[in-house]
């Protein structure tokens, strides 16, 4: 193999799929990444099992081949090397060694066989579909921090993806959640998506699907099985397993009846939770919200730090309540809303609570209570 390309080319490549090589590997071969030089394109590969990251980069391929080096070693060296260098990459005579050179520079690295490189992309998808990036971040974006990290009820790792009829529409919806909060958002399906499998996609690969987003991909192309989802951004090809679990009835824990309605202007509302928390201690974060008409007063209490109240004008005029949230968990929600004002639907202090835009858009919200 002899093959010579940009350093900003190879350098992005590499940004790309090294990020799914785990630093500490008990098999050598997956902290390597592949490389294949044919025709006039490198092909680069990089896997930890569960998730797989391939992209093809133009090159001038003198001679064909193909081998694996250490990912992050590749990817340090490539990018401290000068800006606007080219980077040659040849096999050597010695056995298992690759020589990177660049100007003035020489890198001999140890490489593996690429027989022994793993393949994940098998199997056929049974559906396929196209979203823009900006459908798929809302799907993302709106839910991901929903995510629970708690690794022992697994099923709740990822973002629930799947397709349900909304009074005759047929809608893609995300959904997420820990136990203490959900997120759900949902976009007119797109053609081919009717139909497909509900899939759970893990917290590692829907990180990496909004990177590559955040790079600048117009249209992405996606393929969805029982076990697999393939996410196509141009030249960068990311698949990844599916959890393999039940995500559970969540429609059971969105509200429906509640009619205590409270409207607050979101960013003065978040302002001051941000304030009166930060009297909280780290463990109990709780912020006590107590509505009468026309006014909601937020306290909080710390036996060790002392006490902090704030009152703001609100729109509501049901009967007077105390509820308290975790402050986090608030923030987290109205970060998420896109209007100027937040509506909170409630029951009482100790019932789920709905929040969501007050103009009633595709994202919606459910927030557990906590003792005050």
């Amino acid at each position: 193999m002899k093959v010579t390309l940009e350093r900003a080319a190879l350098l992005k490549s590499l940004g790309h799929v090294h990020r799914v090589v785990e630093r500490r590997n008990t098999i050598p071969i997956l902290s390597n990444v592949l490389l294949q030089a044919n025709g006039s394109s490198l092909f680069l590969k990089a896997t930890d099992l569960d998730l797989e990251i391939t992209e093809s980069v133009a090159a001038d391929v003198a001679q064909s081949g193909s081998t694996t080096l250490p990912a992050h070693t590749l990817y340090d060296i490539v990018r401290k090397l000068p800006d606007g260098a080219q980077v040659s990459l040849e096999m050597t005579g010695d056995a298992g060694q690759l020589l990177l050179r660049s100007g003035r520079s020489r890198f001999m690295l140890q490489s593996l066989p690429e027989t022994d490189f793993p393949d994940l992309t098998t199997g056929d998808m049974s559906h396929k579909f196209t979203l823009s990036a900006v459908e798929l971040k809302k799907l993302i974006e709106k839910t991901q921090f929903a995510i629970s990290t708690e690794e022992t009820r697994y099923y709740l790792n990822g973002i629930f993806v799947h397709t349900l009829d909304v009074e005759g529409h047929t809608m893609l919806r995300s959904v997420a959640t820990d136990g203490h909060r959900l997120a759900r958002v949902e976009i007119p399906a797109p053609a081919g998506s009717a139909g497909m499998p509900g899939v759970i996609v893990p917290r590692k690969a829907v990180t990496e699907v909004q990177k590559l987003i955040d790079d600048g991909a117009g249209d992405v192309a996606i393929e969805i099985s029982t076990t697999k989802a393939r996410f196509t951004f141009g030249d960068v090809v990311l698949t990844s397993k599916l959890i393999d679990g039940t995500f559970p009835d969540y429609a059971r824990v969105i509200p429906s009846g509640n009619d205590k309605r409270l409207v607050v202007e979101r960013d003065s509302f978040a302002r001051a939770v941000d304030r009166v928390s930060t009297i909280s201690s780290e463990r109990g974060r709780a912020v006590k919200l107590a509505l009468a008409d026309g006014k909601l007063t937020l306290s909080v209490t710390n036996p060790d730090s002392g006490s902090a109240t704030e009152e703001l004008e609100v729109d509501y005029d049901s009967t007077p309540m105390e509820i308290g949230f975790n402050a986090k968990y608030l923030l987290d929600i109205t970060s998420q809303l896109d209007s100027d004002t937040a509506l909170f639907k409630l029951a009482d202090s100790g019932s789920p609570t709905l929040v969501q835009n007050r103009d009633g858009s595709a994202a919606l919200y459910v927030l557990m209570p906590m003792r005050v």
